[in-house]
């Protein structure tokens, strides 16, 4: 039930949201007084404060619901529609990490796209750039429009991924090939037996889960030059990935060598268990200055807006209803 979500995500919500205001509160500080100075050295700042806020994610996925993780934190980008932004704690600190905002319109984004891009070349450490190439979730009545499109287009009828946007790939390849060595080509598989999707509320009920994710390295240099070459390269990366996801559902596996040992973070479980103790002590000293009358309606006020935070940070990530029922196209 979503209940028992919300109310076992009370203390992790109040936590992340306490430490992200403080995160916030210091990219605001050095935003205005360190930003104008040097770009760099705020950069250098902003990663290490913003990764003490994701490790506690971290610490949610890997210690409290027992999934795992491979990435990079400190200076992770990466491009999500324009409403994301007014996320609490979330879209703020995404915001001062230089992640880029869309509109979900061309003629507005293919600027904005070109000028973020640029504006990374002299970033002072080795970013990672997180770019979702379908530009949107993939659903049941996403999937049908996107085999009715394969299919007035001629192109291979997808199973199981949703036909690429190739504008945006074909812009980042072009702006961003002289300094970013390489593509990562990264397939997520949820195995079929397992009996939900994982998401934020999951993770908050404590539900582990096993995904599977196959991930393929290519050289920016070996990427065609023409703005044409890279988009059939990356319609044909999806050709290959709805493949191998067709292969995985009657398999279970990518029939590759897999990494299954990974040890959990315990640098996630240092920093987290420090801001909670920071702040359960700063809790108990406020709620201790306040005179008795207003103790337990404050407590109870906090409660039930963090119990709100949490129901909205639980829809967001939800899977939205299917619309329409769900068919394989065939072409003859």
């Amino acid at each position: 039930m979503e209940f028992s979500g919300i109310v076992g995500g009370i203390p992790f919500i109040s936590l992340f949201i306490f430490t992200g205001i403080l995160v916030n509160l210091i990219q605001v500080s050095c935003y205005l007084t360190i930003w104008p100075v040097s770009k760099s050295t705020f950069r250098r700042i902003n990663g290490a404060i913003t990764e003490l806020l994701w490790l506690e994610v971290v610490w949610l996925m890997e210690w409290w619901s027992g999934f795992e993780r491979v990435g990079c934190l400190r200076s992770a980008l990466t491009i999500v529609k324009k409403t994301t932004r007014y996320l609490p704690v979330f879209g703020w600190t995404n915001w001062f990490s230089e992640s880029i905002f869309l509109d979900r319109n061309w003629a507005k984004d293919e600027s904005k796209l070109k000028s973020s891009f640029e504006a990374l070349s002299d970033y002072p450490t080795p970013f990672w750039m997180t770019i979702f190439v379908e530009g949107t979730r993939l659903t049941a009545d996403k999937l049908v429009e996107a085999q009715s499109f394969a299919s007035s287009k001629g192109y291979p009828i997808p199973k199981n991924v949703l036909i690429p946007k190739t504008k945006g790939i074909v812009t980042a390849v072009q702006s961003l090939r002289s300094f970013v060595p390489a593509i990562y080509d990264v397939t997520i598989a949820i195995p079929k037996h397992q009996p939900f999707f994982p998401t934020l509320l999951t993770f908050l009920k404590m539900q582990p889960c096993k995904v599977v994710v196959r991930i393929k390295r290519y050289s920016t240099k070996d990427l065609p030059e023409s703005d044409q070459g890279i988009a059939q390269w990356c319609r044909n990366r999806f050709i290959a990935k709805d493949e191998l996801l067709e292969n995985f559902a009657a398999t279970g596996t990518f029939d590759e060598e897999e990494i299954t040992e990974f040890r959990r973070s315990t640098k996630s479980l240092i920093v987290t268990l420090i801001f909670a103790g920071i702040f359960l002590v700063g809790g108990w000293i406020f709620l201790k200055r306040l005179s008795s009358g207003w103790q337990y309606p404050t407590l109870a006020t906090i409660i039930g807006s963090v119990a709100i935070v949490v129901h909205i940070f639980i829809e967001f990530t939800k899977m939205p209803p299917p619309k329409i029922k769900a068919t394989q196209i065939c072409t003859q």
